[in-house]
């Protein structure tokens, strides 16, 4: 791999407005989307019984069972219940809200009450059955929201503290494109929002700061040299390219085993796969054409201050 990128002299930093319009342009289509589903749907993410209260029943028949003639038996008992195909065939994921008065747990029981009487006592099998009450479920929209803001105050004290503020915000900026865009995903796609996604988002966001942090480790000691603040557009694209290696090297072999999962891990954990997929591309996408590019808007702005109170600031770039 080293000897593939070993001269590697790409400029990277020129090009940021091409990705800036390819990140804006994604942003775009999924916000469009997350307003179709919040005003079709009521909801722009599908939260699932985790977050938003109910009973998930995972069943399937010995025999072949039409959809419709499934969702015919049960919409009535239980309305705004949602049936899917899952898995193998004859496989289905009943999803039913909480009513009201009922405990969640006891809706399960009447689901297979239900299908009992209908298809008969063998002739299905309940894999698995999930209950969460609504005032749980909300708690856990809460929380899972406060892990994520807590992870980027984190990360901006961290890098502050490790290189300056200027690298911080840069690094959050980076973080927050991803998580912005995961979630856009996630909602076109209506992935079910479960707490195994919540923990893709926060993995995708320790793999995007570690990404980012190589690099900005690289563009600090290349600011040592002599002569190289002054070039500081070629600082940023001398830091990414000597570490390009690396991070085509573990961007590769992430993806390999993430792939790995997608294809043979089965339906359950396919969202989960997916959606780490598409974090991961995102990034390292975004360490290369968001934070660097980021560093070096802050830097323009509001440049560091040098030795005897002089203050360089970065050549001007071609657009």
């Amino acid at each position: 791999m080293r000897r593939f990128f070993a001269n590697a002299d790409y400029h990277f930093i020129e090009v940021r407005r091409k990705a800036y319009m390819a990140s804006g342009t994604a942003l775009a289509v999924f916000l469009v989307m997350a307003l179709v589903w919040q005003f079709t749907r009521g909801s722009w993410l599908n939260y699932g019984v985790d977050f938003a209260g109910g009973t998930l029943v995972q069943v399937r028949f010995e025999s072949e069972t039409a959809e419709a003639d499934l969702r015919s038996l049960v919409a009535p008992s239980f309305p705004g219940s949602e049936i899917t195909r899952f898995g193998q065939e004859n496989e289905f994921l009943i999803r039913a809200p909480q009513e009201a008065g009922n405990e969640a747990s006891s809706t399960a029981d009447a689901f297979t009450a239900l299908l009992t009487d209908r298809y008969g006592a063998g002739s299905f099998e309940v894999s698995r059955v999930e209950a969460v009450g609504a005032k749980v479920g909300s708690e856990l929209q809460a929380r899972a929201a406060l892990a994520i803001l807590l992870s980027f105050a984190a990360t901006l004290v961290y890098l502050a503290f490790r290189f300056e503020w200027r690298f911080g915000l840069a690094a959050v900026i980076a973080t927050a494109h991803d998580i912005l865009l995961t979630l856009g995903l996630i909602s076109a796609l209506r992935l079910e929002v479960a707490l195994p996604m919540v923990a893709a988002v926060l993995t995708i966001v320790g793999y995007s700061l570690n990404d980012t942090i190589i690099i900005f480790d690289r563009i600090r000691e290349n600011l040592k040299k002599p002569g190289r603040r002054a070039d500081f557009i070629g600082a940023l694209n001398g830091s990414i390219n000597e570490t390009l290696p690396r991070t085509i090297l573990t961007v590769t072999t992430t993806l390999v085993t993430l792939l790995a999962l997608f294809l043979f891990g089965g339906a359950i954990i396919r969202d989960f796969a997916l959606v780490m997929i598409v974090g991961i591309v995102l990034g390292t996408y975004s360490s290369v054409f968001v934070a660097a590019p980021a560093l070096m808007e802050i830097e323009r702005r509001w440049p560091a201050e040098r030795k005897k109170g002089k203050v360089a600031r970065p050549a001007r770039v071609p657009a």
